[in-house]
């Protein structure tokens, strides 16, 4: 019989043949599909309270949303502070040429450990690139006693995931977007909502457009794929990464992907399209753009990564999912790197106030099911 891979099964609605009774059983084991999200690459969501102290707010860090997962941190812990580093070495290359997006995710840890300090008794004073914008230490994080400050950031930590499912019909008004937002301490930046149907039909075309020049552009594609682990082995073994298990699917579906033999980078590549314009942009109830004036500014970016993390902790409390979607200005950092014609800074410029410069975006709506746990390293 044939054989079929992951992507032309599922778009078949799931009809699948499989080898034999061998086959069938080796690819269980392989992908754990019966126990997905399962062993020690698992743990630290299961267990990120546990620890007091420092170690315990490192625990919370490590939690934080990151570009491909690919969790460029590393976390030097004293007596009385922590020093944040970015690993530089923990990089999407061409998809993020000038680590933007690299230095957002730091941002994102840094605030889920300032808010387990704070839940541990620990007042934080954070100093900001203390070796200057070129040292690999970005923050340092000072801590004296303190009385306990929880809340429900804090509390939202182990249940915030990226969610790529689907979401329901369901709008969000406008006072409660932008509710979800707390710029506070973090001049310089804004977040802008497009949720009018023209303005987000625009920006869900962009997004298409822009998922399907990054997967035409060779090194983009092949930097992308780099960063997906096809079965259990390899998510224990990395400890980071996409994975099957977090793309959205249903339980069903997901056991049926995992049986299946692996999918190769053209097929991955043809199902992300896919899911861009059959899912993520046709089912979002609005879109978020932070954007700056100086987005090539170091701190401004930690400071996104801050902001970010705020609107993803506050949602996960208020029951509303959210998913990073950057491809836009992937390819915009592309097209200048590369000496390209920019092709999607002038589009997506048409769709944001004169002067400002987008950062990042995300989809955010109503989940029609939880998001699922990504690997994490333990530091």
């Amino acid at each position: 019989m044939p054989t079929h891979t992951r992507r032309q099964v599922l778009t078949a609605l799931g009809v699948v043949a499989v080898a034999g009774t061998g086959a069938l059983t080796y690819r269980v084991h392989d992908t754990a599909a019966l126990s997905p999200g399962r062993g020690d690459a698992y743990d630290p969501w299961r267990h990120w309270r546990d620890t007091p102290g420092l170690p315990g707010a490192v625990a919370a860090a490590i939690l934080a949303p990151s570009p491909h997962n690919t969790q460029p941190w590393a976390f030097a812990i004293r007596a009385d502070a922590v020093d944040v580093h970015v690993d530089a070495a923990r990089h999407t290359g061409s998809v993020d040429p000038y680590r933007r997006e690299q230095y957002i995710g730091v941002g994102c840890a840094i605030e889920n450990l300032v808010l387990a300090c704070r839940a541990r008794g620990l007042r934080p004073d954070v100093a900001w690139q203390p070796d200057g914008p070129g040292g690999s230490r970005v923050a340092t994080v000072t801590v004296r006693p303190g009385p306990a400050e929880g809340g429900p950031l804090y509390d939202a930590i182990g249940d915030r995931h990226t969610n790529r499912g689907p979401y329901t019909a369901e709008p969000i008004p406008a006072a409660d977007l932008d509710a979800l937002a707390d710029p506070s301490g973090l001049p310089g930046l804004r977040v802008r909502w497009i949720a009018g149907p023209g303005p987000r039909a625009a920006l869900g075309r962009l997004l298409v457009d822009a998922a399907a020049a990054l997967c035409a552009d060779e090194t983009q594609s092949r930097d992308n794929f780099a960063w997906f682990r096809a079965n259990d082995e390899e998510i224990q073994r990395y400890r980071d990464g996409l994975t099957l298990g977090g793309q959205g699917f249903g339980p069903p579906k997901l056991a049926l992907a995992k049986l299946l033999p692996a999918s190769s980078r053209a097929d991955g590549d043809k199902f992300w399209l896919q899911q861009t314009a059959t899912v993520h942009t046709a089912t979002a109830a609005a879109y978020g753009v932070i954007t700056c004036a100086t987005p090539d500014d170091r701190a401004t970016q930690l400071a996104a990564g801050r902001l970010l993390e705020r609107i993803h902790l506050t949602a996960t409390a208020r029951g509303i999912a959210l998913h990073h979607m950057n491809q836009i200005t992937e390819r915009i950092d592309r097209e200048r790197d590369a000496g390209l014609t920019p092709a999607f800074a002038p589009r997506f410029a048409e769709l944001l106030p004169a002067g400002e410069h987008p950062l990042l975006t995300f989809r955010v709506g109503r989940p029609v099911r939880a998001g699922a746990p990504s690997p994490r390293r333990s530091r």
